[in-house]
């Protein structure tokens, strides 16, 4: 794996259907390298601290391959790295081979998968159509996140090497499958 862009984005306030909604979702590239904190990237916007960032949450990574599944659903946007609200974007992020416990070094981080990252209504306003939160589900094209054990700076270009393996352990589409079942009753 390797690391395509490194996104990050500022508070957004929009009116969504009459309702105020405070987001950090619109992420966007950025041509400089980017510190990832033991909570966060540095300088990127996560509102809702209840459902994002922290330790088991700091850095979220999704695949650039998983963007031609959703690019032909939505031929009209304008797409650019970051539109999952994902910090990196990685070349081949797989959630079926990726276990809960596998450890990377990337640039001067130490990386640590933790969790899958389940769709939210915001990832719609993203999309600015409620679809893709359905459609997103019912992939397994969740992401990763990542629990940063040594912080450090990463840039594109940046091989993820892995250095801990823990078969023994869910995979991180195991994870969203399991809580795609939650969700469903």
């Amino acid at each position: 794996m390797k690391i395509v862009s490194t996104n990050i984005g500022a508070r957004k306030v929009i009116d969504w259907k009459g309702t105020i909604v405070t987001t950090g979702i619109f992420k966007f590239p950025v041509d400089t390298p980017v510190f990832l904190d033991t909570q966060e990237v540095q300088g990127d916007e996560i509102s809702d601290r209840e459902n994002h960032g922290g330790m088991l949450q700091a850095i979220y990574g999704y695949s650039e391959k998983h963007y031609d599944f959703f690019k032909p659903l939505y031929p009209n946007l304008e797409w650019q790295f970051g539109m999952f609200g994902e910090n990196l974007t990685l070349d081949d992020l797989e959630e079926t081979t990726i276990h809960s416990g596998d450890t990377f070094k990337v640039g001067g981080a130490v990386l640590e998968a933790t969790v899958q990252r389940d769709p939210c209504y915001k990832l719609g306003v993203r999309f600015n159509d409620m679809k893709i939160v359905k459609q997103f589900w019912n992939t397994t094209f969740c992401g990763v996140y990542f629990k940063v054990l040594q912080t450090g700076t990463v840039a594109v270009g940046d091989v993820f090497i892995q250095i801990k393996s823990c078969p023994e352990n869910p995979t991180i589409a195991d994870l969203y499958a399991a809580r795609r079942v939650d969700k469903s009753e």
